[in-house]
């Protein structure tokens, strides 16, 4: 069963998706927050797999309540996914940055907002299309990092190629595909490199390989 923390500031809102999750037999939503305070002590208090939050909040906002989440041990088996009606790139980059496993907007149809909840609760990095594509426009118009300190050194030759086609939105089996392995060692490999770059998600591995210019937006 995935258990799910609904965050958001509008009632009306969270009702919609309370009743969405509700009809799923697999999912079962274990609490409901108005604010990100709220969010992050119901966080503590249920341990949901998957928390659903809002991206503007009063207290405390859905992009801090997600790096309090991600900074907190306890809470590492939170996959935060971020709720707005603004598909800006501040906010996503922002948001990933501060641990979220991904990112949606609000007009989602039903059948894919379910999709991402079960995404989510696996670990997997889930980015809308509109919002990956804003995020690649992001980093088009700025320098990449590169230097000794990326931490990429640490990689194998293996585990580099699995970072690069999972921050190009490939999935295990693709990624197994493309690299002629079983999906069973494109996990591993993305298991190991995740390990390595003390990423907390899959999310975390695409903002890493952009930032550190191991993949750039020509690559896709």
């Amino acid at each position: 069963m995935i258990r799910v923390l609904l965050v958001d500031d509008q009632p009306l809102l969270r009702s919609g998706f309370r009743a969405l999750l509700d009809l799923e037999d697999d999912i079962e939503v274990v609490a409901e927050a108005a604010d990100g305070k709220e969010g992050l002590a119901l966080a503590k208090e249920h341990l949901p797999d998957v928390a659903l939050i809002d991206i503007r909040m009063p207290v405390i906002d859905g992009i801090e309540a997600t790096r309090l989440i991600a900074a907190d041990p306890a809470l590492a088996g939170v996959h935060v996914v971020i709720l707005t009606n603004y598909g800006l790139d501040e906010y996503v980059f922002n948001a990933l940055r501060a641990g979220a496993a991904g990112f949606l907007v609000k007009d989602i149809v039903p059948e894919d907002f379910l999709h991402a909840v079960r995404v989510a609760a696996r670990g997997d990095a889930l980015l809308a299309p509109s919002i990956t594509r804003k995020l690649i426009n992001r980093y088009v118009t700025q320098p990449l990092h590169t230097g000794a300190d990326t931490g990429l050194e640490g990689l194998t030759n293996r585990e580099l190629e699995a970072v690069a086609l999972v921050a190009q939105g490939l999935s295990n089996d693709q990624i197994a595909a493309r690299m002629v392995i079983s999906p069973v060692t494109a996990k591993t490999h993305i298991n190991r490199a995740m390990t390595k770059l003390h990423a907390r998600d899959r999310a975390q591995l695409v903002v890493f390989a952009y930032e550190s210019g191991l993949v750039s937006p020509s690559n896709r």
